[in-house]
């Protein structure tokens, strides 16, 4: 791809204090990571003439790529359907947080939206005003201390869907009794040196799956102990169709387009094959990796989950990388429970005591609703958990406001941009009307419509969404009420939604 910035160059803004306080813009969007770009990418190319501010509580862009620094950080989704619809993407399909990083100062750059992106901006509270028909946002500057208020016309949530600032870490009996340091990839301290050094990571998922064989290259020897397996997929770095596409010299919108397709087309047969044949995706996901395991080794015990495919995100493993590192003994796998910590290491529920010099806790995130920021609608403070979603991009009786959530088993980016699409028809429709506010209202037939999971476990039972299920909001049993579809059904749905159906505009 082309290069951008240096590796984790800051872009932080200079905007002193008074630069926003007191100001008033048409639309506010939360977060700078890659829906909120992809927010203000969209007001820019469709609403020129409106006036539009992005806050970051971080020091810099990037969201997740710029909070997670740990050895080896990279996606886990391939990048052509990750990247934009309308940003090629021109490198190789798994590609570093760096790399990522690069892609989206490409786009800040060439959609001159710097100016409009503050960093250090921590929203805390968001008040809505009927008799205003506007939102303040009441925001601390994390680098000042300094308390101020912009208010909007409309509010776009892109926070992102976990806490930045709180890594789900668990409790374990004796941990202050280990001598060596204890990090979670998610707070990685920049000058942790691994050479020599004995690493134990907790965890088996796609954090586990990507910094594994990053620490082996650096440290003694690294050991994953998973309290339970993970389904895995080696997947190529570089696509086959890519490489036979490159010596075409196909202008890279071709190629980006060809190669999102064969992607999606991929990612559809994966999720639909888990539900509609769990047993014969669990057999091609076990058998796939079992000629890439040492010979030795309990596939049973070590490599097969309890639960069908894609309950859980499946971990990628580039290239094999994974299965090569334990193939050279690099690293190996424990599958237990931990009883406790101890001085050199931590006993496991056999006894056995696994050593180490240095622990990495892989242990997952915790949802944030919203980026647990306050929400109030006319004095009344807003509990998410008795709401529905419209269509997973809005929520009942919260007027002005639309968010972005992406997939969890397709790339995330997907569905930010058919998110972004009918955000602009809406907006488009309002302005058609004379309309200016909106709100999702459920209809007559909908007043004893159940109030479902935002996620049954059924579908996806992850443990950030087994825990944050009590705080989520709701979705219903018919339309428009829904949310966690596939893309295989969003992508012709979302475009024609009905806008009238069940939002209320005046």
């Amino acid at each position: 791809m082309v290069t951008g910035t240096a590796p984790h160059a800051s872009r932080t803004s200079s905007d002193t204090p008074s630069t926003l306080d007191g100001s008033h813009t048409d639309v506010l969007v939360i977060g700078a990571g890659i829906s909120g770009i992809g927010a203000a990418h969209r007001m820019r190319a469709d609403f020129p003439d409106l006036e539009f501010v992005v806050l970051e509580a971080q020091d810099d862009r990037g969201g997740t790529w710029w909070t997670h620094r740990f050895p080896g950080v990279r996606s886990d989704s391939d990048l052509f359907t990750y990247g934009y619809r309308h940003k090629p993407w021109r490198g190789p399909a798994i590609a570093s947080g760096d790399a990522i990083l690069d892609y989206l100062d490409e786009v800040i750059d060439e959609d001159e939206l710097a100016p409009h992106i503050h960093f250090h901006h921590r929203v805390t509270a968001l008040e809505w005003s009927s008799e205003d028909n506007r939102w303040t946002a009441r925001v601390t500057r994390t680098d000042t201390g300094r308390d101020l208020q912009i208010s909007a016309d409309f509010l776009w949530m892109c926070q992102g869907f976990y806490d930045h600032d709180t890594p789900h870490t668990p409790h374990w009996p004796g941990r202050q009794h280990f001598e060596g340091p204890v990090v979670h990839p998610q707070n990685w301290p920049a000058d942790l040196d691994l050479t020599g050094n004995r690493v134990l990571v907790i965890g088996s998922g796609s954090t586990a799956a990507t910094m594994v064989p990053a620490l082996a290259r650096t440290a003694e020897h690294v050991t994953m102990l998973q309290r339970s397996p993970s389904y895995w997929l080696p997947a190529p770095t570089v696509h086959e169709l890519a490489a036979l596409l490159e010596p075409l010299a196909l202008p890279a919108e071709w190629t980006h387009e060809i190669m999102r397709r064969a992607y999606t087309q991929q990612l559809d047969w994966l999720a639909d094959t888990s539900r509609t044949d769990p047993d014969s995706m669990h057999d091609f996901l076990i058998e796939t990796i079992r000629p890439l395991l040492p010979a030795d080794t309990d596939v049973a015990t070590h490599f097969t989950p309890s639960y069908r495919p894609w309950q859980q995100r499946i971990a990628i493993t580039p290239d094999g990388e994974f299965f090569a590192a334990l193939r050279e003994g690099a690293t190996s796998v424990i599958t237990d429970t931990i009883t406790e910590f101890t001085r050199e290491g931590v006993r496991v529920s056999s006894g056995e005591i696994v050593p180490a010099d240095i622990v990495v806790t892989a242990t997952g995130f915790d949802l944030a609703v919203f980026g647990n920021i306050g929400f109030t609608v006319d004095g009344e403070a807003v509990d998410f958990s008795t709401r529905v979603t419209w269509r997973g991009l809005m929520i009942s009786g919260i007027p002005n406001m639309a968010f972005a959530f992406g997939y969890f088993r397709h790339s995330w980016t997907l569905r930010v941009d058919l998110v972004n699409d009918v955000v602009a028809r809406i907006f488009h429709r309002m302005r058609d009307r004379g309309a200016s506010v909106v709100t999702p209202a459920l209809r007559p037939q909908d007043t004893d419509m159940p109030l479902l999971a935002w996620m049954p476990e059924e579908n996806f039972n992850a443990g950030y969404v087994r825990r944050s299920q009590h705080m989520m909001f709701r979705q219903g049993d018919r339309e428009p009420w829904t949310h966690m579809h596939e893309y295989s059904h969003d992508r012709t749905a979302l475009p024609a939604a009905d806008i009238d159906d069940g939002l209320q505009y005046r």
